[in-house]
């Protein structure tokens, strides 16, 4: 072994901190590299995530270990029964998804040289909306952007926002706030709620109900999952009723189309969105009836994407249009 004199061995070690640097700054990881490792983070499966990207679990593997190797980290552990992200892949994995955004941001802009909107965009709704304004909305997104390729995904917020979060939808349309992190949320509209009850009700066609006129009646709910059946829960809270005393704890439908029918057969009564009115209320057996001006019975529904997209002001677009659709879908009853 030979020995240096001490000025030479720190001489030494600089060169070598100097060639590491020299190497890290020169190794660029590429688009499909971090798809690989995003995909893998996200579904914790190598088959799952070979499949998904449509390429072989070989190529898979060997894409994830040119970017370890070229970042000298390791980024996910695996074994023979599971797949871990490591401290490392949880703190860069943000990045690699933002660069990805970014990616596809660079390719929605350029089919549209920088102007109008093109190109796919994925937009998640909830069921209690989507019914009800995306007929405008996708009429109004086709006339203003014909080059935009709108693909609709319905379903409940919390599926949403995991899909949000790992990239499947751009933006997604619900009830605010979210409570997700990483997120944006942008204010579009407060949607009044309207009591629905049979025909015959004492209650039928009054325009002065207080919070208090829910007690006593029989709430039919739409499963738990979905943010209205939580909503028409917080509402009972506020109103001094136990939601458990206030609410049907036996009937649960999927679909607020499925909730209406059986208030139409005398089986309690609904909470409905304004928007939802003129679609499932006008049915022969229903009436409504709706709070007084004083009385707060809403909910907030935004717009949420992630912080992380390049893509506000696109988003923000679909966002007023699909606020205008929604002043379309309930103008017969302001």
């Amino acid at each position: 072994m030979r020995f240096f004199p001490a000025h030479v061995n720190k001489q030494i070690l600089q060169v070598e901190y100097i060639v590491i640097g020299m190497h890290n700054k020169e190794y660029r990881p590429t688009l499909s590299q971090l798809r690989t490792f995003v995909t893998i983070a996200e579904n914790k499966h190598f088959g799952s995530a070979a499949a998904k990207l449509g390429i072989s679990q070989p190529s898979l593997s060997q894409a994830l270990a040119a970017l370890e190797q070229g970042l000298n980290i390791q980024l996910i552990e695996r074994s023979t029964r599971r797949v871990i992200v490591t401290s490392a892949g949880e703190t860069l994995l943000p990045y690699a998804k933002a660069t990805l955004d970014a990616a596809e941001a660079f390719l929605v802009h350029s089919r549209g040289n920088g102007g109008a909107m093109s190109g796919p965009v994925t937009i998640g709704i909830i069921p209690t909306v989507a019914p009800y304004i995306l007929p405008a909305l996708l009429t109004s997104l086709s006339d203003s952007f014909p080059d935009l390729e709108p693909r609709i995904v319905e379903d409940q917020t919390r599926h949403l926002l995991e899909m949000l979060r790992d990239g499947h939808v751009d933006l997604a349309l619900m009830a605010l706030p979210s409570d997700a992190p990483s997120v944006v949320e942008k204010h579009l509209y407060d949607e009044e709620f309207v009591l629905v009850v049979p025909q015959d009700h004492p209650l039928a066609g009054r325009t002065d109900l207080q919070l208090d006129a829910l007690d006593g009646l029989d709430l039919l709910l739409l499963d738990d999952g979905h943010c209205l059946h939580d909503q028409i829960i917080d509402l009972c809270r506020a109103a001094d009723l136990n939601p458990s005393e206030a609410t049907n704890s036996i009937t649960r439908a999927s679909s607020l189309t499925t909730v209406t029918q059986l208030v139409a057969s005398g089986l309690g009564a609904t909470l409905a969105p304004l928007s939802a009115v003129e679609t499932e209320c006008t049915r022969p057996g229903l009436a409504t009836a709706r709070f007084s001006e004083d009385v707060t019975a809403q909910r907030e529904i935004g717009l949420v994407y992630r912080s992380s997209s390049s893509r506000t002001k696109e988003f923000e677009t679909i966002g007023t249009l699909a606020t205008t659709a929604y002043s379309q879908a309930v103008a017969s009853y302001r």
